[in-house]
């Protein structure tokens, strides 16, 4: 009853930007939190950044002032505004959403829902 479809990746030159989008459609009563992650090759996956319903944000270190994790409600859709890219950001990104939602006469709090994935390669 929940469905997220990513777009926006593709191949970037070093210091090249990219945006992510993830739009969310189904029976949703409210995102309540949003996390982007991505897996590199040989590598676990990652919480690259987070926000939550409130609008709270955290990013992981190693991309704090590059990427920015937004959110358009109206839309149901989250962004990730990925600028000076390097050659170490090169993965598959996630979206993951936290929502609560109301199907089949069941109310859904706290369910986890992922995005297909969207590749991210970064090189010159």
């Amino acid at each position: 009853q929940v469905q997220l479809v990513e777009s926006g990746g593709g191949l970037v030159q070093p210091g090249g930007s990219l945006t992510l989008s993830c739009a969310a459609s189904g029976s949703i009563l409210s995102i309540d939190a949003v996390g982007w992650y991505r897996q590199a090759p040989g590598k676990q996956r990652e919480l690259v950044a987070a926000i939550t319903s409130g609008g709270s944000t955290n990013y992981a270190d190693s991309v704090k002032g590059r990427f920015t994790i937004s959110r358009d409600n109206a839309k149901n859709t989250q962004y990730l505004q990925m600028n000076s890219l390097k050659p170490e950001d090169t993965a598959v990104y996630y979206c993951n959403v936290v929502v609560t939602a109301y199907y089949g006469g069941t109310l859904y709090r706290g369910d986890n829902y992922w995005g297909q994935g969207t590749q991210v390669t970064v090189s010159s």
